[in-house]
Formats: structure tokens, C-alpha cells, sequence
């Protein structure tokens, strides 16, 4: 395998369906003190995809943030990337070779490389499914390791203790008309958003002034759910930084249901060349009754569609239908809406100070996971 790379400027970055593979995301953290760089790469067809021959290549990019875990020693982050996905028996030597490629360019001190990998995960063959359709889930981390490191020099794969974004999904399609879209979703969710509507329910999208009035709702979800609670700045920085981006594909909206004047839910919904994404969501506890959160999701399937997107990602949900799982009440939520669960490799480290290296994720099984450095 024979891998070309060479810096580029983020903002040059290619337009494509990832959020967090967007010139506008780098600029998102920036504006929050996170670094930031971008890589060109080139690679034969036939080298990472099996049963290719000739001489074709794959041309494409990713995003590398830089995430300091002290005055010194720093993290090289990518989430979501590479967007381009091997075929499954050279998945690990591309990794591999890559990461090599990559050393010379990282700052002195970075002790690893983290692969946010949103490639399907090598567990989604017909024997991993029950009698009943449910995914068994996830083999022990050396089985996966040893799966993933296959046809490596080194085996210098590391499966990460948590997965940072999500590792599971869902993604509705949105290429058939309105009816036949409400038609997949399961009879309840169609009841509720009609529910809702019927009710008065009103969803409105604004700009940077309803930033107040979405903090407030995001301040009493985090609070009832036990999240981690981003300041009020970073959402401002979402506004700000896409009118300074000059990825004319990427558009964020603020979406507020209320009632009577009185805000119930909010989202925000990022639309992203072919694709829209849920980013983030809030709600009040107050007249659930009114299934606010359902003409939510409703009104931000009609925008994407409004915008052509083909695809809406819900953005996490449990790995299974455990009802024993924290995140099991958003799984029952948005599968509801008749979408394809998508189940992703997730977080993989590449090592490269060993020392330094082990004793942060030792550090990190205290931290916290989903969404924090997303």
C-alpha cells in the first residue's frame, strides 16, 4: 500500500456529509481554542478495496484536531474520519500505514492518534443479529483488536475504552415523498406528530436570538439527564462560525417548538452537502402531553427535504433495545421515526509514546464520553 499525503489549509477542505469533517466545524473549535489541520491523501483503488485491479485512485481528505491534555503532551483527533472506508481486510493496514505517514506532520508531543471511525462495524452479519432481528452487540475488545489489526506490521490498533460521538445511529431516508416517509414510521410516532400539530403546537426556525431561550431548555435537559453541559458560548459559536465558512454547503438551523408562546422543545439541525443531522436537542418537562418533540423531528424532516437532502441522521442512540440501557429511552424515541440503525466501528487509538499513552487511558476511564469533545 502506497499512501500520498500532504497538508491543505481547512479551509479547502472538501464538502461532504460529515459535520465534523467540515471546514465549518474547524472553525467551531477554533473559535473554542482547539488546533486544527487538514490532509490531502491519495491511494490506489486496488490497495484498499478488495477484488479492484487497474490503476485508479481514490483522491480525499480529513480533518485532524488537536486536543491538549496538558502544557505539553496533546491527542491527534479525528472524528468521523477518514469519511473513506476500505473494504474489511485492509481496513487495519491503511490505518496503520497512515498513522505512519502522519508522524512527521503531528506536534513533537502527541502521544496517539484517535480514529473516530464512522466505517460499519465488522458485526453486522446475519449471525450477529437474534431470532428476533436484535444486534447482539459487540464481541470482547481483544477479539476486536485482533479482527482489526488483521493483515498489520505492527498490530498497533487500539480499541479506545469509550467511543466519543456516537457509535450508533439512525439514518432515515428521505428520497420518497412526505407520506411514504410518515407511512415507515411506527403507527405511535405517527399518532404523536399528528398529536402535536393538532394541539397547536408551532415550530419555528431562528437565529442567534433564540439562543436564551434554547440555553434554558438545554440547562433543564442536562440537568434531568445527567449530561455534560456545554457553556452557552459554543452554541453561540455555531452561528458565528458558519457566516465566516466558506463551505456554502454547510447550514445550521435553530429549530423551537412552542405553544401558546411557551417554548417547549428545541434542536439543532446542521445540513451538510446530501445529508441533515440532528446535532442537538432539548426539551422542557412541562405539557409532554403535546409531543412537542415529535413536531420537532417532524418540521426538521420537511426543512431537509426542503433542501434536498437524501439522508437524516438522529445522531445516537443505544447500541441495543436493552431497556436497561441509559440511552435506551432516546433508541425507543428515534427508532420510532422508521429509520435503519447504523452501527459504526467507533473510537481507535494508534499509539505512538506508549508510556504517556497507557497512562492516559487509564486517566480516561474517569472522564466523560458521548459528546464532550465531539
Amino acid at each position: 500500500m502506497n499512501i500520498k499525503i500532504e497538508p491543505k489549509e481547512t479551509i479547502y477542505a472538501y464538502s461532504t456529509p460529515i459535520v465534523q469533517q467540515t471546514s465549518f466545524w474547524s472553525k467551531v473549535k477554533e473559535k473554542l481554542g482547539m488546533n486544527s489541520c487538514a490532509f490531502e491523501f491519495s491511494v490506489r483503488n486496488s490497495d484498499i478495496y478488495s477484488e479492484v485491479g487497474g490503476f485508479s485512485y481514490t483522491n480525499a481528505d480529513f480533518i485532524i484536531f488537536y486536543q491538549y491534555l496538558n502544557d505539553r503532551d496533546c491527542l491527534a483527533y479525528i472524528p468521523y474520519g477518514p469519511e473513506t472506508e476500505p473494504s474489511e481486510s485492509n481496513q487495519g493496514a491503511f490505518l496503520e500505514e497512515l498513522s505512519e505517514m502522519l508522524k512527521s506532520y503531528l506536534p513533537k508531543h502527541c502521544i496517539a492518534l484517535r480514529y473516530d471511525l464512522n466505517w460499519e462495524s465488522h458485526w453486522c452479519r446475519e449471525e450477529d443479529f437474534d431470532v428476533k432481528g436484535n444486534w447482539i452487540g459487540l464481541p470482547q475488545k481483544e477479539f476486536q483488536e485482533i479482527k482489526l489489526n488483521y493483515g498489520t506490521c505492527n498490530r498497533n490498533l487500539r480499541k479506545a475504552n469509550s467511543n466519543i460521538l456516537p457509535a450508533n445511529t439512525i439514518v432515515l431516508d428521505l428520497t420518497q415523498d412526505e407520506s411514504a416517509i410518515l407511512n415507515r414510521m411506527k403507527p405511535k410516532t405517527r399518532y404523536n406528530i399528528r398529536l402535536a400539530l393538532r394541539k397547536g403546537v408551532n415550530v419555528v426556525s431562528v437565529g442567534m436570538e433564540g439562543l436564551e431561550t434554547w440555553y434554558e431548555l438545554y440547562i433543564e435537559t442536562a440537568l434531568r439527564n445527567g449530561l455534560h453541559l456545554n457553556d452557552i458560548s459554543y452554541f453561540r459559536n455555531m452561528f458565528a462560525s458558519k457566516t465566516e465558512c466558506p463551505d456554502n454547503g454547510v447550514n445550521v438551523k435553530l429549530m423551537i417548538a412552542y405553544y401558546d408562546k411557551i417554548p417547549l422543545a428545541a434542536m439543532f439541525l446542521v445540513l451538510s452537502a446530501h445529508r441533515a443531522t440532528y446535532l442537538y436537542g432539548a426539551s422542557t418537562s412541562k405539557m409532554r402531553n403535546l409531543m412537542p418533540t415529535y413536531a420537532l423531528q417532524w418540521k426538521a424532516i420537511q426543512i431537509a427535504k426542503e433542501n434536498r437532502c437524501r439522508e437524516y441522521d438522529m445522531f445516537g442512540i443505544a447500541p441495543t433495545s436493552n431497556p436497561s440501557h441509559p440511552m435506551y429511552g432516546l433508541y425507543k424515541f428515534k427508532h420510532g421515526f422508521g429509520g435503519e440503525i447504523f452501527h459504526q466501528l467507533g473510537c481507535w487509538d494508534y499509539p505512538i509514546e506508549e508510556d504517556k499513552y497507557n497512562y492516559f487511558t487509564a486517566y480516561e476511564m474517569s472522564m466523560q464520553g458521548y459528546y464532550e469533545h465531539g
